[in-house]
């Protein structure tokens, strides 16, 4: 899709979507020149979000409670394990596996989020920790290198900034409202 269609399509809708969002960076990205029109669209683009003509809607409205729980669980049980022996485990196998056999809870507000959380310390817990058990059991029993396996492509960036970005991502989806407060800051 052009830049010129997807300006017209939000200006339409009232809404910029993540992914016009992505589609918009990914063709500036690979042009080599933007032709006037599509300066023009994009010059369009900004007066409207600027007006609010267009809303631009987050990438993400909710979170999964899970992935934090189990990130924590396995986060914890991995760094035991690897403090102790000689192997090293993939995380996001583990949390991976594990979520595939949890139940999802998802939440759109501070408050529903702190609900999930409580309601998971008491009700789940246990199984949480049974499933975090078993993905590492199988992480553990398979080969160390598997031939042909290829992680998710991550987006270009280099090296630390990558790793900047995505805590940066992680922070702002799990804990959208913390900023310290001046009081804090001085301490």
């Amino acid at each position: 899709m052009s830049i010129e269609k997807i300006v017209e399509q939000a200006l339409q809708d009232g809404y910029l979507t993540p992914a016009m969002e992505a589609e918009v960076g990914r063709i500036c990205d690979t042009a080599s020149e933007l032709s006037i029109e599509e300066y023009m669209a994009l010059d369009r683009l900004m007066g409207a979000l600027l007006t609010g003509e267009v809303v631009a809607v987050p990438r993400k409205q909710f979170i999964n409670v899970m992935e934090e729980l189990v990130l924590t669980e396995a986060i914890a049980r991995v760094a035991e394990i690897e403090a102790t022996s000689d192997r090293t485990l993939d995380l996001g196998d583990i949390a991976a596996y594990a979520l595939n056999r949890l139940p999802p809870l998802y939440a759109t507000t501070e408050e529903g989020a702190n609900y999930q959380r409580q309601r998971a310390k008491e009700e789940l817990q246990g199984l949480i920790a049974q499933q975090v058990g078993e993905a590492i059991a199988r992480n553990l029993d398979r080969p160390e290198m598997v031939p042909g396996r290829q992680p998710l492509a991550k987006s270009k960036g280099t090296g630390g900034e990558e790793i900047l970005s995505q805590v940066s991502t992680l922070l702002q989806a799990y804990a959208p409202n913390f900023e310290p407060q001046p009081e804090e800051a001085a301490n």
